[in-house]
């Protein structure tokens, strides 16, 4: 695996950490100032990924995968970040901490509704990354180079429009409630 591989890998692990320590330094230190400081440094983690990415493209890379990878993480970090914060700390509050209540299941409208919210949000997603991928084929400005970043944002594209059918579909087909 190349530079630009580990660092993705390390900007996601650092991702869910950085979490990991704010919910720990928030419930179980009762610091919820610093918590809250720790919640706030995930920007810096795709900032970084940003900077190491466009520093190797511009040392001459060719564009692959793992640039447009980078491109992909930064705009779901951005566009999921809260919800994903959000996700983590209700469960940490009830599984870890044993208070709150038992996160539920959704179904019916309500799953319709929190699928759709999803979907807009894998909009924002594509809309940012898509900025991303189409800045960096514009920066190269080498078809050659850049191939595998436009492949990327068609394929995104498609994954996208499937995730949005889905969502639609639960409107149409609402998700039973099951019995226990």
């Amino acid at each position: 695996m190349n530079f630009n591989v580990w660092i993705i890998i390390a900007c996601e692990i650092g991702f869910w950490v950085v979490i990991l320590l704010g919910l720990i330094t928030r419930y179980i230190f009762k610091r919820e100032r610093l918590g809250f400081f720790l919640f706030a440094l995930t920007p810096v983690i795709d900032l970084i990924l940003l900077i190491v990415t466009t520093t190797n493209l511009y040392n001459g890379a060719t564009a692959n995968q793992v640039h447009a990878l980078a491109a992909i993480y930064i705009g779901v970090s951005v566009a999921f970040g809260k919800s994903m914060i959000r996700w983590a700390d209700e469960r940490f509050v009830y599984y870890i901490q044993k208070q709150g209540t038992k996160p539920i299941r959704k179904t019916g409208l309500a799953h319709a509704r929190h699928s759709m919210k999803g979907s807009l949000q894998h909009v924002l997603a594509y809309i940012i990354g898509a900025a991303f991928l189409v800045s960096m084929i514009y920066f190269i400005k080498d078809p050659v180079r850049t191939e595998a970043l436009l492949e990327t944002l068609k394929l995104w594209a498609l994954v996208l429009g499937i995730d949005i059918v889905f969502s639609i579909s639960y409107f149409i087909w609402p998700r039973p409630v099951k019995d226990k």
